[in-house]
């Protein structure tokens, strides 16, 4: 783990929430940088950058920033994608051989805001939590504002936006919003690409893929537009997989649940209820703890124990995930939603757009993601 020594750049807590400030944190050695931004008045996104110690300096090829999106919606990039994915470390501290660090620097950021360590002053309010992609754009939009206009070296790096899952659909709302802003002269950076991974891009091509009962339901509710009733079907849908599937693994069709360490928590403290949000088991696997055998450690131990000591900077009543659901809650209008057309406006700006699937996903299945793909408007050479 890196030196926990930090500086403290910007003073951060005023009182725990009133008053609270935009705080950044570097560690002596300058490879990680974290901290808060106040992205609208009383709704604060977390961020933490790792600069890779196997930078190349090649002007002909720019050393590449890659801003990494998780899904859920709810479920944190910072703890999730970093610790469990590609970051330098995995859940137990160890080195990962395979980390991402090794070809670029890597930005982690708990988004929507209420996810992770990012959060809102009042989670009861509906206006301090987004309900839509756009609305998590803009958020977005704002945080890079604030970390790349004052970095020049950041400002060369080109900004590849990876996403995986729900995060998919984060990455090409996002896109667009910073290319608005940056043809605005509002942000200074460099979009290199968007890749998105096992990424929900079209719910409806996904669902229709299973081709039951409750499938046809949803079909009909996308139809007239009924986004939150198709949302509560979605839930039937996985509920009815479960059952008939003994609970299986939606994240590695070859398993069940009880044989993956992610998902075999959650199963047992929910048991047959665990098909009712089975899209963000993230958000329940957080406030679990991990003792299955090969599990990579308990991730939610780890963040609230080490990692929110070495930051510094988390307010005593913030816990790590603490309003996920509400964030998942809140999207339920928009869940549903496809951003197929969002892919096709990036592509028509120039935009670098690589897709990948995974053959194992059950909830963002290759045959769906080939759907999706069949329905771009852009003609490939």
């Amino acid at each position: 783990m890196a030196k926990v020594l930090c500086v403290l750049v910007v003073s951060a807590l005023l009182s725990l929430f009133h008053g609270f400030t935009t705080a950044t944190v570097k560690t002596e050695d300058g490879s990680e940088e974290w901290g808060y931004v106040e992205v609208r008045p009383r709704a604060h996104m977390f961020w933490w950058l790792y600069r890779s110690p196997y930078r190349v300096n090649d002007p002909s090829r720019p050393w590449p920033v890659i801003l990494w999106l998780q899904g859920g919606p709810g479920a944190s990039g910072v703890g999730i994608g970093n610790f469990q994915e590609i970051g330098p470390l995995d859940s137990n501290l160890k080195p990962r051989n395979s980390t991402w660090l090794r070809v670029a620097d890597l930005l982690f950021v708990d988004n929507p805001v209420g996810t992770g360590f990012s959060f809102v002053e009042d989670a009861s309010n509906d206006k301090l939590l987004v309900k839509t992609d756009e609305e998590a754009a803009d958020d977005l939009t704002t945080l890079l504002i604030m970390i790349f206009n004052r970095d020049e070296g950041l400002q060369k790096s080109p900004l590849y936006i990876v996403a995986e899952s729900y995060g998919g659909k984060f990455a090409v709302t996002l896109a667009l919003a910073a290319l608005d802003a940056i043809e605005a002269g509002k942000l200074k950076l460099t979009l290199g690409g968007v890749a998105l991974g096992d990424s929900w891009i079209s719910p409806e091509d996904f669902v229709y893929k299973l081709n039951n009962s409750v499938a046809e339901k949803i079909r009909d509710e996308l139809i007239h537009g009924k986004y939150v009733e198709a949302t509560t079907s979605w839930r039937e849908l996985e509920e009815v997989i479960s059952q008939s599937s003994n609970l299986v693994d939606f994240y590695n069709v070859l398993l069940d649940a009880f044989m993956d360490p992610v998902s075999s928590v959650a199963a047992e403290e929910l048991g047959n209820a665990i098909a009712a949000q089975r899209y963000s088991t993230y958000l329940n696997y957080l406030k679990s703890s991990s003792s299955s055998p090969g599990s990579d450690g308990d991730i939610n131990s780890l963040m609230e124990g080490p990692i929110r000591k070495k930051l510094k900077i988390i307010p005593k009543n913030v816990t790590w995930g603490g309003q996920g659901n509400a964030v998942f809650n809140n999207f339920q209008g928009d869940f549903m939603k496809p951003r197929i057309n969002e892919v096709d406006e990036l592509l028509a700006k120039g935009v670098n757009v690589t897709v990948y699937n995974g053959q194992l996903d059950l909830i963002c299945a290759t045959k769906g993601t080939e759907a999706w793909l069949g329905k771009l408007k852009y003609v490939f050479v």
